[in-house]
């Protein structure tokens, strides 16, 4: 019971972190949101909590010979994690052939690390789940203003440089 309380924290402590990230998204206005990302965190902290409590499942409630050996492996159910994440991720990439780009890549990254957020949480790592969530925000938030800023001077130069020829 207590154990079932603790994940039940864990869970919702990812589930806002992976809300933090989604809302960064929702106010970009991306296909993937808050909803999304809180989800992808929670469920990702879930799948390792239940292999953790797998791991110490009682060999009698599995109905296994004793002398059976009985594997788990943390690892393939973070493989597990990031293979679903990927279509998940997938769904919100799209290649506009008219404007020959590409957009969704950032919420699809997004939706990733999310994932493992709900990972580091799993495995009790707080801070480096908080760390994560605001480097995060800088990258999507900070980069972005930088980059405008960058597209701005390109686009006078531009301009500069296109009177010039005229």
């Amino acid at each position: 019971m207590i154990e079932d309380l603790r994940i039940l924290g864990e869970v919702a402590v990812a589930l806002i972190l992976g809300g933090i990230i989604g809302l960064e998204r929702e106010m970009a206005r991306k296909p993937a949101g808050l909803r999304t990302h809180a989800l992808v965190a929670a469920a990702a902290c879930l799948f390792v909590a239940l292999g953790r409590l797998l791991q110490d499942y009682n060999m009698d409630q599995l109905a296994v010979p004793a002398d059976a050996v009985v594997r788990t492996d943390p690892v393939r159910i973070i493989e597990a994690i990031v293979t679903g994440i990927s279509f998940l991720g997938a769904g919100t990439i799209i290649r506009s052939s008219e404007h020959e780009r590409v957009e969704g890549l950032t919420t699809a990254a997004t939706i990733l690390v999310a994932a493992a957020v709900g990972v580091t949480v799993a495995i009790e790592r707080w801070v480096i789940a908080i760390g994560i969530v605001l480097l995060v925000l800088f990258i999507a938030r900070g980069v972005k203003r930088l980059e405008n800023r960058l597209n701005i001077h390109r686009e006078r130069r531009g301009h500069a440089e296109g009177q010039q020829h005229t």
